[in-house]
């Protein structure tokens, strides 16, 4: 028998927030919901059940609860999700629990959570260890992965203007139909390193900015960025032919893109990325057309990990 007051396990009375997008991964966010929701109860946490009706309900929600003073915030979903909870509890302290159930689940990986498992994501939530990481910041939008702005990002736009089909074959679609007419972008750069500031312009294929190394379920695009470092990962993939993106996107998620010529990996504390046309996204999620200055804000979010 469990004793409710050792280490590890929750005071009887202490109240959490579980906010959840059902739809996540394809209906695994309302399974795995209700299998951690009946584990956190029964481990002594109060906890409100969550569900917003659209995303800014989502937000409206999460904000209440954080406003409330929950002890924690906890988000069953993906990594959208995740980029919802942070906008809610950035800078206040409150720290973000996950029990992953997206497609992608990129920040699960990089905090080392059960991804399959909502029994063990929910005992990670018990045990309440938590660790302090960085946040990216634009205006006052914050993101926890990688912000695309460039060939991704454009894909992205396409693929959520596609009613059909479902899933990653639909980004599969629509990266063929965008490769066929793409153009090198032409990109300018302000980068600020902490000690002086450098504007570079590139023709390039994709700008990608990361807080962390992957994105979109394992596109491995800023590998090397750590979360705690106070230092944002800025890549650009430079003019290349058709054939060479094609064949290196693999290469993408192993993190072994280094080798390759075209691929420039700068670290900084901020950057300004600008080129025509672009709307960037950021965690999976449209972030806003370029130009944007994004920073690095050291330990802005508390998470259970």
């Amino acid at each position: 028998m469990h004793d409710p007051q050792a280490p590890g396990h929750p005071v009887r009375g202490r109240e959490i927030a579980l906010l959840t997008n059902p739809t996540s991964g394809r209906g695994r966010g309302a399974r795995h919901r209700d299998v951690a929701l009946a584990r956190l109860r029964e481990s002594g946490f109060v906890v409100r059940n969550l569900q917003g009706r659209d995303a800014d309900e989502a937000f409206d929600l999460a904000r209440g609860c954080v406003a409330d003073g929950v002890e924690a915030l906890v988000v069953c979903g993906g990594d959208g999700l995740v980029h919802l909870g942070a906008q809610a509890v950035a800078g206040t302290g409150v720290p973000l629990g996950l029990i992953p159930s997206g497609t992608g689940n990129d920040v699960a990986r990089y905090l080392g959570l059960p991804r399959t498992d909502p029994v063990a994501a929910a005992d990670r939530v018990i045990a309440s260890r938590r660790r302090r990481i960085d946040l990216a910041r634009s205006g006052d939008r914050y993101f926890v992965t990688v912000m695309a702005a460039g060939f991704d990002a454009i894909v992205n736009e396409r693929a959520n203007a596609m009613t059909w089909p479902r899933g990653q074959m639909r980004y599969n679609l629509a990266t063929l139909a965008e490769l066929r007419t793409f153009r090198p972008l032409p990109y300018v750069l302000q980068l600020d390193d902490g000690s002086a500031t450098e504007t570079v312009e590139h023709e390039a294929m994709l700008v990608a900015v990361g807080n962390g190394p992957s994105f979109g379920g394992g596109l491995r695009i800023t590998e090397g960025a750590l979360l705690d470092d106070g230092l944002l990962d800025v890549v650009v993939i430079t003019r290349m032919s058709k054939p060479k993106l094609v064949r290196s996107y693999p290469r993408l998620f192993t993190g072994r893109i280094d080798g390759v010529a075209e691929y420039v990996h700068r670290r900084v504390r901020s950057v300004t990325v600008a080129a025509p046309g672009i709307v960037s996204y950021a965690d999976g999620e449209r972030f806003g057309p370029l130009p944007l200055t994004v920073e690095c804000v050291p330990g802005a979010l508390d998470v259970i990990a």
